[in-house]
C-alpha cells in the first residue's frame, strides 16, 4: 500500500471532487504510481474525518475518469496504464438517474406493440430458409431486393447485388472499414466523431486521423491536405445529424468532399443511420461517389432499437471484399430479424415509424429549446440529442460528474473527439432516452449547472 496520504487541510467542499483532485495530482506528480493499492474506504475516511459515502464518490469518480480501478475483495488500484475506453453512456440503468447518456429514439407501447406483432407473424411466416440454412445466398436475395427500394427511399440508387444485410450500423462500420483499409493504414475522419470509431480503429490496427470541422462537418480543404501530406486510405463521414453536432451537411460540401476523394482515389465510408428520418436533406455523399463510397444504414435509431439490422450498399470494386469481411466476423444477419425489416418496409410498417418519430421528436425539442433558453447548444429538428458546449470555466469532467450527483447522466464531449488540439468542453445529451417529463426535468437541471458558477455543490461531509 502506499505511503502517500492526502492533506486534509487542503480540502475543500464538495470533499468528495477536492479529494478525487488531490488523488488526480498525485498520480499526475507520480507521487502515486502504477498499482500502488490506495487504502481502503473506511481508513481513508477515518484518516481524513470523512464519511465512508464521501471518500466512495471519490474512489468512482477516479474510475470514471480512468485513474484508478476497484477489485472486489482486493481494493483500489492506481492504473496509469492505457485501458479499454468507457462507452459515454451508462452502462446500465441504476435507480432513479434520468438516463440521458446513451442515444435512443423515442419509444412508447406502440413500439413494443409492433414488435409483438411481428414475432407473432414470424412464428407463422418464417421461411425455412431463414430457420436452417447457414447459406446467406440461400436466405438474402429477396431480402436485398428490398432493401434497395428502402436505400432508394435514403436517396440512393443501388443494386440488390451490391448490397450486405448487417446487424445493424456497427457491424456495417466493421466491415466496411475492414474492406477498404487493411492494417496500419490511415482513415480520415471529423475531429468529433463516432464514439465506437477510436476504439474499433485500434482494434483493426489502423490509424485514425481527426480533421478540422465547422458548422457543416469536415472542411474539405483539411482532407485535401491530410492526403497531400501521407497515404490516407478512406474517410469515415456522418453527414446527416447523426454526428454529434448534429450538424447537417449540404450539397455542396459532400459534393466538395467526394471531389477530393476522388483526386486522391481514396474510399468514403458514409454513416447515415437515420435515413430518411431527415427531412429536406441533401443526397448521400454515396450519390455524388458512388463508385468510391461504402455507406451505412440501420433501423435501430429509427424504427425499434430491438430492429437491430442494418444494409451496406457498396460499389462493384469492393463487393467480394465486403462479402468476405462479413462472412469472417458476422457470418450473416440474423435471418428472423431481416424478415421482420423487410415486411416492415414492404408493408410501410417502417416508414409509419419513421413519420412517428419525427412528430415525438418535434415535442422533445420544444422541450429542450424551452428548458435550454439562453445556452448555445446545437440541434437539429429530427435530431436525437442536443450538443451543448460548455461555456466559462466549466469543466467538462467536473461538469459531467456534478450532473451525475444531481440525478441526470450525460455523455461526455471528448468519448467522441479525435484529436487532441482545440478542443471545447461539452456535453452530448439525448432527447428520445426517457419520458419527457423525466426530459423537462433532466434537462432543466443540466442548464441550471450551465447557466450557473462552475464551482461545484456544497455537500455535508
Amino acid at each position: 500500500m502506499t505511503n502517500w496520504r492526502p492533506d486534509p487541510s487542503q480540502l475543500r467542499r464538495p470533499a468528495y471532487l477536492s479529494l478525487a483532485e488531490q488523488i488526480a495530482r498525485a498520480i499526475a506528480d507520480g507521487k502515486l504510481s502504477d498499482g500502488d493499492r490506495l487504502p481502503p474506504h473506511r481508513k481513508m475516511a477515518d484518516d481524513l474525518q470523512l464519511s465512508v459515502q464521501t471518500v466512495s464518490r471519490a474512489y468512482d469518480e477516479l474510475i470514471r475518469r480512468g485513474l484508478i480501478s476497484g477489485e472486489i475483495g482486493r481494493g483500489s488500484f492506481v492504473q496509469t496504464q492505457p485501458r479499454e475506453p468507457e462507452p459515454p453512456y451508462l452502462p446500465e440503468r441504476l435507480g432513479e438517474v434520468i438516463d440521458l447518456s446513451i442515444l435512443k429514439p423515442v419509444c412508447e407501447q406502440v413500439h413494443l406493440e409492433k414488435m409483438r406483432q411481428a414475432f407473432a407473424w414470424l412464428s407463422e411466416n418464417l421461411p425455412s430458409s431463414s430457420a436452417l440454412s447457414f447459406r446467406p445466398n440461400m436466405v438474402f436475395p429477396r431480402h436485398r431486393a428490398i432493401a434497395a427500394d428502402w436505400l432508394s427511399r435514403c436517396g440512393l440508387d443501388v443494386s440488390p447485388l451490391n448490397i450486405c444485410l448487417t446487424n445493424g450500423a456497427t457491424s456495417g462500420m466493421t466491415v466496411a472499414l475492414m474492406s477498404v483499409a487493411p492494417p496500419g493504414s490511415t482513415v480520415a475522419t471529423e475531429a468529433i466523431s463516432h464514439h465506437t470509431l477510436v476504439p474499433l480503429s485500434t482494434y483493426l490496427g489502423l490509424h485514425l486521423e481527426g480533421l478540422a470541422i465547422d458548422e457543416e462537418g469536415m472542411i474539405p480543404e483539411a482532407l485535401d491536405e491530410a492526403c497531400r501530406k501521407g497515404p490516407i486510405r478512406a474517410v469515415f463521414l456522418q453527414p446527416s445529424v447523426i454526428n454529434p453536432m448534429a450538424a447537417l451537411m449540404s450539397a455542396k460540401r459532400r459534393q466538395q468532399l467526394a471531389d477530393v476523394a476522388a483526386r486522391h482515389d481514396i474510399a468514403i465510408i458514409e454513416n447515415d443511420i437515420l435515413g430518411p428520418l431527415v427531412e429536406d436533406r441533401a443526397p448521400p455523399i454515396a450519390a455524388f461517389a458512388p463508385e468510391r463510397t461504402l455507406y451505412v444504414t440501420s433501423f435501430t435509431k429509427i424504427t425499434v432499437p430491438g430492429l437491430r439490422i442494418g444494409y451496406l450498399a457498396a460499389p462493384d470494386r469492393y463487393v467480394a471484399a465486403v462479402a468476405n469481411r462479413h462472412l469472417v466476423s458476422s457470418w450473416m444477419a440474423t435471418p428472423a430479424i431481416a424478415e421482420i425489416a423487410t415486411r416492415w418496409v414492404s408493408d410501410g410498417t417502417a416508414l409509419e415509424l419513421v413519420r412517428w418519430q419525427r412528430e415525438a421528436l418535434k415535442s422533445r425539442h420544444a422541450i429542450a429549446a424551452e428548458t435550454l433558453t439562453g445556452l448555445a447548444y446545437r440541434a437539429h429538428p429530427q435530431s436525437l440529442h442536443v450538443w451543448l458546449p460548455l461555456s466559462g470555466a466549466h469543466q467538462e469532467d467536473s461538469f459531467v460528474s456534478q450532473a451525475r450527483l444531481r440525478g441526470v447522466a450525460i455523455a461526455p464531449g471528448t468519448s467522441f473527439r479525435t484529436v487532441d488540439q482545440g478542443w471545447t468542453p461539452a456535453v452530448r445529451i439525448s432527447l428520445g432516452s426517457t419520458t419527457e417529463n423525466e426530459l423537462r426535468t433532466g434537462l432543466g437541471i443540466v442548464a441550471s449547472l450551465a447557466q450557473g458558477n462552475p464551482e461545484a455543490l456544497l455537500l455535508a461531509i
